[in-house]
């Protein structure tokens, strides 16, 4: 890992996945966790604030990154549930299968190189009847965004840690054999709208 994606990244994906847009979606999403959670990226532990400790009993967080997870040490102190790191990459989830009642996912699937395997292990380890909540950016559906968006990812996934800018996150999460029960798509306001068409919602 690079000088740059160690001490560096962290801080910038941390200040831009922080943004109160950004974090009006995280809050949204983590309503509906419940039981024991997988949150997978969870990077700074932005996300943990929003966890009802009523309704959660337990996170397991998959970060491959030494930098985020030393990032994340204030909001683990902070944290309203119990958390244990999996120092690993979405791909490789070292759980049990039907082990979780909830899999999180924000502004994560963007950035897993082998995305396909990642799901199928997040799949996995879900309890049936168990929830994958989403919230991510990706592929925007008028074509001149678009157009912007294929033109601009090879220089994108360079500078911030891997990130997609034109992932179809919809069609990713099908293909992996979910299927999605609820879904929102739009435009993120006071965001670029090159990196800010939001898809959120919930699959099983």
């Amino acid at each position: 890992m690079s000088f740059y994606e160690q001490h560096i990244l962290p801080h910038v994906i941390d200040f831009a996945c922080g943004d109160k847009v950004i974090m009006e979606q995280r809050q949204h999403v983590l309503a509906a966790a419940e039981g024991r959670v997988l949150e997978v990226g969870m990077g700074s532990g932005l996300n943990l604030r929003y966890y009802n400790p009523d309704k959660v009993d337990f996170v397991w967080g998959l970060e491959p990154s030494d930098g985020m997870r030393k990032k994340a040490q204030k909001n683990l102190q902070q944290s309203p549930v119990q958390v244990e790191w999996l120092g690993l990459p979405g791909e490789e989830v070292p759980l049990d299968s039907h082990s979780a009642d909830t899999v999180v996912l924000t502004f994560t699937l963007c950035t897993i190189p082998d995305w396909e395997t990642a799901l199928k292990q997040m799949k996995r380890v879900l309890k049936p009847g168990g929830k994958l909540l989403f919230c991510e950016h990706g592929a925007a559906p008028d074509e001149t965004v678009a157009r912007w968006q294929n033109r601009v990812n090879p220089l994108w996934k360079k500078i911030a840690g891997g990130c997609h800018l034109n992932r179809n996150i919809p069609e990713l999460i099908s293909q992996a054999g979910f299927s999605i029960r609820e879904l929102e798509a739009d435009y993120l306001p006071k965001t670029p709208r090159i990196a800010g068409f939001r898809y959120r919602g919930f699959a099983q």
